[in-house]
Order: C-alpha cells, then structure tokens, then sequence
C-alpha cells in the first residue's frame, strides 16, 4: 500500500493547496490513504470544526496535531467525537482527545499514533519513548501498519525515537519545524523515516509567517501580532512504500511543490 503524509497545513493557503491540487497529485501517485498534520489549520495556530472539514473533504483520511493542539478553545467541542483526528499521546491522560487511532482503507488497518517531543517543546509531556512503547502494544493487535508523527523541534530526539522504535513501526515522521529536511531513509528493520516533512501553505514566508513582521520581530524584540503570508504556496509531503502483510516499509519518496 501507498501512503501520503502532508507536512502541516498552515492557514487558509494551506487548505486552498489542498482543494486545488491534492486531487491531481493523487493522480500522479496514486496512494491508497492519506494523513496530514493540521494543527495550524486555522489561521495559522490551532484547528477548528469547519477547517478539519475542508481536510478531510479534499481527500484526507486522517489529521494529526501538536503543540498547538488546544490554541483554539472550540477544538474541545469536537476532538472527542471526531474518529479521525490524532492528538499527542504523551500528553497528560486524561485531556480530551485521542493519542493513537485505527483506520481502515481497502480492508487495511492503519494504526496511527501522534507524539510530542520535550526537548525546546512542552516540558509536561510524558516521555514520548515509553508512551510509544505502550501504544504499539495495543496497535500490534490489530494492526501491522503503523504510522507515529513525531512533532518534535530536535533533530536528534526524532532519529533516535526512529531508531528505537525501527522495526516495530512502519515510519517515523517528524513534524513541527516546517521546514523539510532531505534525510529521509528506510532504517536497517525497515522503518521509513524523515526528521520533518515540512510544510503545505506559504511558501515565501518564514515558516509560513509574513516575513516582514517576523523580521520586525527579531530587530526590535517586541511582540508582534503574526499573520500568514501572501505569494506563492507549497505542499511538501512524503509518500511512503509499506507491505501491508509485514508493516516494513518498502521506499519513501520526498515531495515539494511550489505553486504561484
């Protein structure tokens, strides 16, 4: 089976890439389903009711979130309810929301788990390498596909959970810097990974932020309000080759578009 994992959405120019072109990329590669990470689905910080919609309209199966998860105060009217959304399993238990979950596409089960990191991130998260543990041991039940969004700021927290968790998952993509990095690999038990699949929305901003008010921000060091940018847009992405009987990874593919 083929998977698209979508770097995170980001605002309106993020959602209007995907209603305008995730269509005919699928028809150019062809995967069987789709995850995408959207916690800055809306306005460039949170998601709500109406922007998950939009998602998963244009042909998204599933959305993963992060550490921006609970920035809109709506999100706690839905996440419950929703079957499709992922937020961080490390997170306190007991918070709204579920850390792992089950798809089916073709007759597949997908188990889909979404982790935060700690290092430069949210320092009450439980560790994301026993949670991982405890995850994979109720998915392997069920599944032998798994698929775990690492959304984490370091480089080296992300390739070491990939390498502690190689052969026990099918990938390990990491999210949350927005920018995509050129690693992407199938580790020795053929786990795919990539430490950041990057970004779908602006693509002339600073990481998908009007630059100039991000620029103002870092001569002056006072707060300013940010807004997303204008210009041209992107998709990064990775599709990812997995053997649905074995769960191992078979190829990964890094994808960016730019689009005017």
């Amino acid at each position: 089976m083929k998977l698209l994992f979508i770097g995170d959405i980001f605002a309106k120019a993020g959602r209007r890439v995907l209603e305008n072109h995730l269509e005919k990329l699928k028809s150019i590669y062809k995967w069987d389903v789709c995850i995408a990470n959207a916690e800055n689905a809306a306005g460039g910080k949170g998601i709500n009711y109406n922007t998950a919609q939009e998602i998963f309209k244009c042909g998204v199966d599933t959305i993963t979130l992060g550490n921006h998860t609970w920035a809109r105060r709506e999100v706690l009217n839905f996440i419950d309810s929703c079957e499709k959304i992922v937020r961080p399993s490390n997170y306190s238990r007991g918070l709204p929301g579920k850390g792992r979950i089950i798809i089916e596409k073709n007759g597949v089960k997908i188990g889909v788990i979404n982790l935060i990191g700690r290092v430069y991130m949210d320092s009450f998260a439980e560790c994301p390498f026993q949670t991982a543990d405890r995850d994979i041991s109720v998915l392997r039940q069920q599944c032998k596909v798994i698929i775990v969004d690492f959304h984490a700021e370091a480089t080296s927290e992300k390739l070491a959970l990939a390498y502690y968790l190689d052969g026990r998952v099918s990938a390990v993509v990491g999210t949350h810097t927005h920018v995509q990095t050129a690693d992407e690999k199938i580790l020795e038990n053929k786990t795919a990974y990539i430490s950041d699949v990057g970004m779908t929305g602006p693509a002339d901003g600073v990481i998908g932020v009007d630059r100039n008010q991000v620029i103002r921000k870092f001569i002056t060091g006072l707060p300013v309000y940010f807004e997303p940018a204008g210009g041209r847009t992107c998709l990064n992405a990775v599709l990812i080759d997995i053997d649905e009987q074995t769960g191992h990874a078979r190829d990964i593919l890094r994808i960016s578009e730019i689009y005017d």
